[in-house]
């Protein structure tokens, strides 16, 4: 079941991040870190999918890792947004939160993962 969250979560973020991505994409200037953005948040979810499916038990903690380290660029592109005033900090809050969310059932996982033999 926490997968199937987990899931939906990064999904969420994903579409959520797509939507930003083509407002911010409307001003030359935020072309990087949107871009950047885009391809962090996405990514998470890839890594989960991806070890959903993996071949091992190693493989699955190796995606999930990954996937915890995108939600953490993720978390920094949303805040330079946020501290650039690119973004009002409101509009920024929502996505961070989910960033929150989504670590701690990614540290959860790995965690459960790593102490079971």
């Amino acid at each position: 079941m926490e997968n199937n969250a987990l899931k939906n979560k990064t999904t969420a973020l994903s579409l959520s991040v797509i939507r930003l991505y083509r407002t911010l994409n409307r001003d030359r200037g935020n072309e990087v870190l949107a871009r950047q953005l885009l391809r962090s948040a996405t990514s998470i979810g890839a890594n989960v999918r991806e070890a959903i499916y993996g071949l091992s038990r190693a493989d699955f903690i190796a995606k999930m890792q990954i996937a915890l380290k995108e939600t953490a660029e993720t978390e920094y592109w949303i805040e330079l947004l946020r501290d650039s005033d690119t973004l009002p900090p409101e509009s920024c809050a929502a996505l961070l939160q989910d960033c929150v969310e989504i670590k701690r059932i990614l540290i959860a996982t790995l965690k459960s993962c790593k102490a079971t033999p």
